[in-house]
């Protein structure tokens, strides 16, 4: 049997009018038309309505493109009428556009169910924008080219549409409805200049959209609500009047690639949603989107709800007038790889039951908090990086959670992380710079956990707990704040291990009542005291080192009784303890090394419990008021002048036992010596060596032996050979000429000032011009008093310590500061003290004032008594980088260990690169740059089951710590080097 020969199709040609060869009306051709067939469509206004109940194309007609002429029983054939090109189809409603027609209600264009229809450059025009133009009411439809005008477009029941390069606009309310159970898709789209909402969508749509632009829009730009879905792909909306993206109920979105641009309130707001997968099964998801080259398969079609939740991943939102995301009710919200940028209110606001999540997410300039999360809701944020707040960088009230992995928060308005009511807030690898209030500040009954976090440039403290605050941190380095972490609540709890606090302005930790565990802390160079329990405190602290704090280590105040153990405080400006009046508290096997006031002081009424608390290199072990009642146990003294404890072993204070080490072997100045940092290598401070005097070329040779400072060296060289002829002049009987033997010395931290200081005295006692040679540090605060009547005292006592030897003034340019800031009259009193001081006894004692170079010569210029008997300066030049490598050698050698070639080239590298601002620390920071090589090679060699003798003692190239350079400017007085400076009165140096 010879099968059907396959069914051509007919093209019928529709043309306004009528001709020999077309059908007057489109209704006609569509009559005569069958299943399958196209009708042609001239270009111009065709005035009807119609509703496709059968399947057919209506397509344009363009010339050269149309395809044979239609078979019409009513016209003889002809070949088909080439339209010049002529453009434009517009199908729109017959009579007048203001409703006149009986079916004005009616759309102009309608698809009945179960309908296969395909449109093709066809532009719909409405009666009424606020009435459907065209309404697909099931079936499924294919449209390219042309759209709609005037009226909106509905997709209803069951229908499916694929709608491709169309242009929307002119419609009211909304330019889109769908509410259908299939799935729609737009393709290159544009929707224009619509009063209302650009698009809805509602019931169990599956909407696709890629390519598209919305703009213009009163309303939402798109509202998904119910139960539809969206998947949003390269795409463009903007300046909506209202919301970006609306999403209501339980709709899911799924957006990625596309852009939402100056939206009037939020960019994406969500009231509700579908609930988010497992982040485990995204993860899996995303991989089922992987192809062979391990990048994502952009070429697979879309499965639109296959997740639920609102799902963002490589979007920008920018510019919206509120929140760029606004999250309440109870949706799930997922953003990847976004950056929300200059909007009005917050970057991300939670609230009610949602859920967020972020990954990868960088949000910049915002008005508002970036991050806030308020009642019930939870916040997940994951290497999401927070920049220009507006107010707070991340914000947790009421009941609400929010967890933090490797985020970073820099440059907020407010606190950079603020937890308050009864939030939580987890935070792992928390980065925060450049807050004017707190790092991280923790209030009411929040509660904080914190791991491996780094706080640099607060304008308060870098932590602070504060109220009812419940917290638990490990790992804390903070830096550069005013003050470093503060617990001031009573009914708070904490608990900090591993903590490192560094060049802050104020105090390192303050610690409040509640209850509170320190241990395992280094403090670093505070600006007043490191370490100050408050009043009516019973905090419990444990392996604490204390370094070079300018006030006191430890601080207690009244009311106090903390636990202190195993305690290390090295180079206090003031005392290493200070227990103040009614204080108290257990401190057991505390060190306090080289202090600048009596290692322990204890006020009125005080009486703590001091057991094994060893004191080194101090004035004076024990201060302690008549009325203070303090208990000691098992405490000692080492190289103490006026020691109340004995020393090590039983030795009596002053037998001189022990003065070339600790009882156990140990170094005892392990690079503190009080110094400015310089560490020059001269393995320590040798100090007063006892009954025995020093001669001047051992002394000569010890200040050879420093590392560097070969401008210095030749100086002070030159300086003693001119001592030594004044003082054979003077034996001789002969005039001997003017000398000043005060000195300047100019150059930044870190470069030995303080350690050719205590040289220089001990020099000149060789000399015979000192009688002691001994060297008492004074900073502004020591000779500054705070009230009329109390600088000269002040400055008289100082000065009196120092009778016999050198009285160092170091930054003596804050007595006199640039520009008269900062000053008072009391400065200027404690000058004018001092300058009489040195002449009435200017032979009995030396003085030295340090600083910056600029600042010195300033200084210098701002009294005439200190122009004239400063007339030398030695300038400290920065150490160079083969310098460094040397400083870090020696303290490896002092140490016993052993650097590899490789370790040394590692460093060369290191030094060379490091910034030479106003955090660079000279031989401070080759000494930190050493610590931190042998806690690397710590960690380590503790992977190592078995370490041999050569594992514990060798540092390689792995344990030179990475660079790390702040972008911050440098201090006041940094810029200027030393060999700018220009000695006063003729002297010169290097």
């Amino acid at each position: 049997m010879t099968p059907p020969a396959p069914r051509r199709f007919a093209a019928h040609r529709a043309v306004p009018g009528g001709t020999a060869v077309a059908y007057e009306t489109v209704a006609a051709a569509l009559a005569a038309a069958d299943p399958g067939d196209t009708v042609l469509l001239a270009p111009g206004v065709h005035r009807e309505r119609l509703r496709l109940d059968r399947d057919v194309t209506l397509r344009a007609a363009t010339g050269p493109q149309a395809p044979a002429a239609p078979s019409n029983p009513q016209a003889p054939t002809a070949p088909a009428d080439p339209d010049g090109g002529v453009s434009g189809v517009v199908l729109t409603a017959p009579g007048t556009r203001t409703g006149t027609d009986a079916e004005s209600d009616a759309p102009v264009l309608e698809v009945a169910p179960g309908v296969r229809a395909a449109l093709d450059g066809i532009t719909v025009r409405g009666t009424a924008g606020d009435r459907p133009a065209v309404v697909l009411s099931g079936g499924a439809c294919t449209w390219t080219g042309g759209g709609v005008t005037d009226g909106r477009l509905d997709v209803l029941g069951d229908a499916t549409a694929a709608l491709r390069g169309l242009t929307l606009r002119g419609a009211h309310l909304a330019g889109v409805l769908l509410r259908t159970t299939g799935t729609v898709r737009l393709d290159d789209c544009l929707l224009d200049g619509i009063t209302g909402t650009g698009l809805v969508a509602g019931g169990d749509t599956a909407l696709e959209i890629t390519g598209t632009t919305v703009r213009a829009v009163t309303g939402s730009a798109l509202r998904i609500r119910e139960r539809a879905r969206l998947t949003l792909r390269g795409s463009l909306v903007e300046a909506p009047g209202r919301s970006g993206l609306l999403v209501e109920d339980e709709a899911a979105v799924d957006a990625a690639d596309s852009r939402l641009r100056d939206c009037g309130t939020e960019a994406v707001r969500v009231l509700g949603s579908s609930p988010l997968p497992p982040d485990e099964d995204r993860d899996r998801h995303e991989d089922r989107h992987e192809n062979g080259n391990g990048d994502r398969d952009r070429g697979r079609e879309a499965e639109p709800g296959r997740d639920g939740g609102v799902r963002l991943s490589g979007c920008e939102l920018t510019g919206a007038g509120a929140d760029a995301v606004g999250v309440t009710g109870a949706g799930g919200v997922e953003l990847r790889d976004c950056a929300l940028r200059d909007c009005g209110g917050s970057g991300v606001a939670v609230g009610g039951t949602a859920r967020v999540r972020l990954a990868g997410v960088r949000i910049v300039r915002t008005g508002g908090t970036a991050l806030a999360v308020r009642d019930a809701a939870v916040l997940e944020a994951a290497d999401t990086d927070v920049r220009d707040a507006g107010a707070n960088g991340v914000l947790a009230a009421d009941e609400a959670a929010a967890r933090l992995t490797g985020c970073s928060v820099t440059g907020t308005r407010y606190s950079a992380v603020h937890a308050g009511g009864g939030a939580t807030v987890v935070a792992d690898g928390l980065r925060v710079a450049r807050s004017p209030e707190h790092g991280v500040h923790a209030v009411a009954s929040a509660s904080l956990e914190l791991t491996d976090a780094r706080i640099t440039g607060c304008g308060m403290s870098g932590l602070d707990l504060a109220g009812g605050a419940r917290a638990r941190v490990a790992g804390l380095d903070v830096a550069r704040c005013h003050q470093g972490v503060t617990v001031s609540g009573p009914q708070g709890e904490a608990e900090l291990t591993d903590c490192r606090v560094s060049d802050v302005e104020r105090a390192a930790v303050v610690l409040g009542p509640g209850t509170v565990r320190l241990a395992g802390a280094r403090l670093l160079r505070a600006g007043t005291a490191a370490l100050v329990v408050g009043e009516d405190a019973r905090p419990v602290v444990a392996d604490v080192d204390v370094r070079d704090p300018a006030g006191s280590g430890i601080v207690v105040a009244a009311g106090s009784r903390p636990r202190l153990r195993d305690v290390r405080v090295t180079a206090a400006g003031k005392n290493g303890l200070v227990v103040e009046p009614g204080g108290g508290g257990a401190f057991e096997d505390v060190d306090i090394a080289a202090p600048g006031y009596p290692a322990v002081h204890v006020g009125a009424g005080a009486a703590p419990v001091l057991r094994r608390v060893r004191v080194r290199d101090a004035e004076e072990d024990l201060s302690a008021d008549p009325e203070a009642a303090p208990v000691t146990e098992d405490c000692v003294s080492l190289r103490v002048a006026n020691a109340v404890w004995p020393q090590p072993g039983g030795g009596t204070p002053h037998d001189g036992a022990g003065d070339a080490g600790d009882a156990d072997g140990s170094d005892s100045s392990d690079g503190s010596d009080g110094s400015d940092g310089g560490d020059t290598g001269d393995g320590g401070d040798s100090g007063e060596s006892g009954d025995e005097a020093e001669s001047l070329e051992s002394l000569l040779a010890e200040l050879d032996r420093l590392i560097g400072l070969e401008g210095v060296k030749h100086d002070v060289a030159s300086l003693v050979k001119l001592m030594r002829m004044v003082q054979r002049r003077e034996a001789a009987g002969l005039a001997a000429p003017p000398l000043s033997r005060h000195l300047v010395f100019a150059g930044n931290p870190g470069t030995g000032k303080t350690t050719v200081a205590r040289l220089y005295g001990r020099i000149l006692t060789a000399v015979g011009l000192l009688e002691r040679g001994h060297l008492v540090e004074a900073d502004r605060s020591a000779l500054v008093g705070e009230y009329v009547g109390h600088t000269g005292p002040k400055t008289q006592r100082v000065f009196q310590e120092a009778m016999g030897g050198v009285l160092f003034i170091d930054e003596a340019y804050s007595l006199a500061p640039a520009g008269g800031g900062g000053g008072n009259d009391f400065a200027q009193e404690a000058i004018a003290t001092l300058v009489k001081l040195m002449e009435d006894h200017r032979d009995s004692v030396v003085v030295i004032v340090a600083g910056y170079p600029n600042e010195m010569e300033h200084f210098i210029d701002s009294n005439p008594g200190l122009a004239s008997r400063f007339n030398r300066t030695l300038l400290f030049e920065d150490y160079s980088t083969p310098e460094l490598v040397r400083i870090v050698e020696q303290h490896a050698s002092a140490h016993e260990y052993n650097l590899t070639d490789d370790a040394r080239g590692m460093l060369h590298g290191y030094f060379e690169h490091m910034p030479r601002d106003g955090r660079f620390g000279n031989g401070r920071s080759a000494r930190q740059v050493f610590q931190a090589m042998t806690e690397r090679q710590a960690y380590r060699v503790a992977e190592i089951e078995l370490p041999t003798q050569d594992d514990l003692v060798t540092l390689c190239a792995l344990d030179v710590p990475e660079l790390d350079v702040p972008a911050e400017p440098a201090p006041p007085g940094r810029a200027g080097s030393p060999a700018a400076l220009t000695t006063a009165a003729g002297g010169t140096a290097g």
